[in-house]
C-alpha cells in the first residue's frame, strides 16, 4: 500500500541479501533510508519520482527485511564501505551500473561513502540532514552531544545498548523518532507500523548498533585515509530547519569542504524526516537537482 505499482525484490548484495522495491521507468534512482527506519520512509515522495526514474529502494544491510550478516571485531560488515558495495552490486544486478543517488541520515553517510569508493557509479548526490561524520566527531560539543546522544550510547560494547532498548523497542522507537520530528508532525500509520515491526527485532537492533560502532571506528580509518579525497560528481545538500543540524552547523559549508565541484543546498521545512515531513519542499528539491 505505501508503494504503489512497485515490485519488491530480494537480492545479492556484496555479503548480505538485499530487501528492496523497485518501481517506474527511467533513468536509475537510488534511495537510502536512515536510523532507526527502513527504506518505507520515501514512500510519499518515491511513488511520485517514479513517474520519472526506475526508483530502487532498499533496506540497508542489517535494517528492514535486509540480512543482518555477523559482525567481526573492527565492526567492518557494518562499515559504510560495506554496505555501500552491496548497493553498488544490487544495482548493477538491477542492470544499472551509474545512477542517480539519495541518501538520508545513515543512508546519506553510505552515499557519501560510495562516492568515494564508486565515483563512476554516482550520477548526481543528494544528502539529507547530515554533515561528514568525521566532522561531527571531530567537532561535537554539548549542544550535539545532547540531541545525538544516541551516537554515543550505540557504539558501547555489546550487548548493553542491545539489551537496554531490547526491554522496549518500541518506546525507543518513538522517543527517538518523536525527539527528531518537528512538534507537530506524525508519521503514516502505515509506515509507522512498519518501522515498528522491524526494529522489535532483536537482531535489527544489534546490528543498528553495529552500524553506529563501525561509524565511530573502521569508517573513521577509511575517512582518514581518504582525506584529500572530494566528491566528484554534483551535490545537493538538503537539510531541516527545525533540526539539530541547522542549529549547531553551517551544513552547506560542512559538505563544501569535502565535494570537488559547486554545492547547491537549500533547508526543508520540517524536522529530521525530510521526505515524510516536508514531502513537496523535499520532492521539489530532489526533482530540480536530478532533472538538472
Amino acid at each position: 500500500m505505501l508503494f504503489p505499482g512497485f515490485e519488491q525484490k530480494r537480492l545479492a548484495g556484496a555479503g548480505a541479501e538485499i530487501n528492496l522495491r523497485v518501481g517506474g521507468s527511467g533513468p536509475p534512482l537510488l534511495l537510502l533510508h536512515g536510523y532507526p527506519q527502513t527504506h518505507a520512509m520515501w514512500h510519499r515522495i518515491a511513488p511520485r519520482l517514479a513517474a520519472d526514474y526506475t526508483v530502487v529502494c532498499p533496506d540497508l544491510r542489517g535494517y528492514g527485511d535486509s540480512s543482518k550478516p555477523a559482525t567481526d571485531a573492527e565492526h567492518m560488515p557494518y562499515s559504510k564501505r560495506a554496505m555501500a558495495a552491496d548497493m553498488v552490486a544490487v544495482m548493477q544486478a538491477l542492470g544499472f551500473d551509474r545512477f542517480r543517488l539519495a541518501g538520508h541520515d545513515r543512508g546519506g553517510r553510505v552515499s557519501h561513502r560510495l562516492a568515494l569508493d564508486h565515483p563512476a557509479a554516482v550520477e548526481k548526490l543528494a544528502v539529507l540532514d547530515i554533515i561528514p561524520t568525521r566532522t561531527l566527531f571531530e567537532t561535537v560539543n554539548q549542544q550535539v552531544a545532547t540531541g545525538y546522544y544516541h551516537w554515543f550510547f550505540l557504539i558501547q560494547p555489546f550487548d548493553m545498548p542491545e539489551r537496554m532498548i531490547g526491554s522496549d523497542p518500541k518506546y525507543y522507537l518513538r522517543r527517538k523518532t518523536g525527539q527528531w520530528s518537528g512538534a507537530d508532525f506524525a508519521f503514516d500509520p502505515q509506515a509507522w507500523a512498519e518501522y515498528a515491526r522491524c526494529f522489535r527485532d532483536p537482531a535489527t537492533i544489534h546490528a543498528s548498533c553495529e552500524d553506529y560502532r563501525a561509524a565511530a571506528s573502521i569508517d573513521l580509518v577509511h575517512d582518514r585515509a581518504d582525506e584529500a579525497a572530494r566528491i566528484a560528481c554534483p551535490l545537493l545538500v538538503l537539510w531541516g530547519e527545525k533540526g539539530l543540524m541547522h542549529r549547531a552547523y553551517d551544513v552547506p559549508a560542512a559538505w563544501r569542504d569535502k565535494a570537488a565541484g559547486p554545492v547547491r543546498a537549500a533547508a526543508m521545512p520540517s524536522g529530521h524526516f525530510l521526505p515524510e515531513e516536508a514531502p513537496e519542499e523535499t520532492l521539489l528539491a530532489l526533482q530540480q537537482f536530478f532533472a538538472g
